[in-house]
C-alpha cells in the first residue's frame, strides 16, 4: 500500500497514512481527463441561445405590396427571412448539451486525478481542521501555508470552514460527494482530511 504523510495546519508532518493503491497510486490515464472534463462542462452549458423564426416575429399581417405590376418579386409577408427584421431560418433554440457518460469512466478518471496529485506531492492530508470560527483571514493564512492558496478542500459538515474560504478566489470547498475531476485539475493542490481519504477509498476502490 502507498503511504502519504499527514500534516497539521502549519504543514508540519505529524504522521503517515496507508492508502489504497487502486485509488491514490493508480495508473494516470490522461485521456480520461479529456472525456470527463468535456462531459462536465457540457452539463454546465446554459443552452439558452434562441432566435425568432418567422412565426414568432411581430408584424407581417399585411401583404407588403400588390402581387403584380411593380416589377418586383412577389412577397407575402415582412416576416419572411429575406426581409430585414424577418425571422431567422434554422437559428439556435434552447437545448440541453448534457449527455451520459459511463460510471466506470468517471470513477477511473477521478482515481487518475487523485493519483496524479499524490504523485506530484500536491495531495495534502490533514488530521483535522479544528475550525471553530468563520474567519477568511485565518483561512488565507492556513491555505497559503498548506497549498499556496490554490486548492480544493474536501471535508464534510464543516460550515465554518466553508464560509471562511468562500471569498478566497482560488480555494474551493467541496463535500466528499462533490469531488470531481474538473476541480481537482483546475486547482494545483488537493487538501483532504483523514476521514475523507477513507470515504474516497470506499467509494472508488475496485
Amino acid at each position: 500500500m502507498a503511504t502519504l504523510p499527514i500534516y497539521n495546519l502549519n504543514r508540519e508532518e505529524v504522521g503517515t497514512i496507508d492508502v489504497n493503491d487502486d485509488v491514490f497510486a493508480a495508473e494516470v490515464k490522461q485521456h480520461l481527463f479529456y472525456e470527463v472534463v468535456k462531459w462536465q462542462l457540457a452539463k454546465r452549458r446554459a443552452g439558452t441561445a434562441a432566435t425568432k423564426g418567422r412565426s414568432l416575429v411581430s408584424g407581417g399581417g399585411q401583404k407588403p405590396y400588390k402581387q403584380k405590376g411593380t416589377g418586383r418579386a412577389r412577397q407575402g409577408s415582412r416576416r419572411a427571412p429575406n426581409h430585414v427584421g424577418g425571422g431567422v431560418v434554422h437559428g439556435p433554440q434552447p437545448r440541453s448539451y448534457a449527455y451520459t457518460l459511463n460510471k466506470k469512466v468517471k470513477k477511473a478518471a477521478l482515481r487518475s486525478a487523485l493519483s496524479l496529485r499524490a504523485s506530484q506531492g500536491r495531495l495534502i492530508v490533514v488530521r483535522d481542521f479544528e475550525w471553530d470560527e468563520v474567519k477568511t483571514s485565518k483561512a488565507a493564512k492556513v491555505f497559503g501555508v498548506l497549498a499556496e492558496n490554490n486548492a480544493v478542500v474536501v471535508d464534510n459538515a464543516n460550515c465554518k470552514l466553508q464560509l471562511s474560504v468562500r471569498n478566497l478566489p482560488k480555494v474551493t470547498f467541496l463535500p466528499v460527494e462533490g469531488l470531481n475531476v474538473y476541480d481537482v485539475l483546475k486547482h494545483t493542490h488537493l487538501v483532504l482530511t483523514e476521514p475523507m481519504v477513507r470515504s474516497l477509498e470506499g467509494a472508488l476502490a475496485k
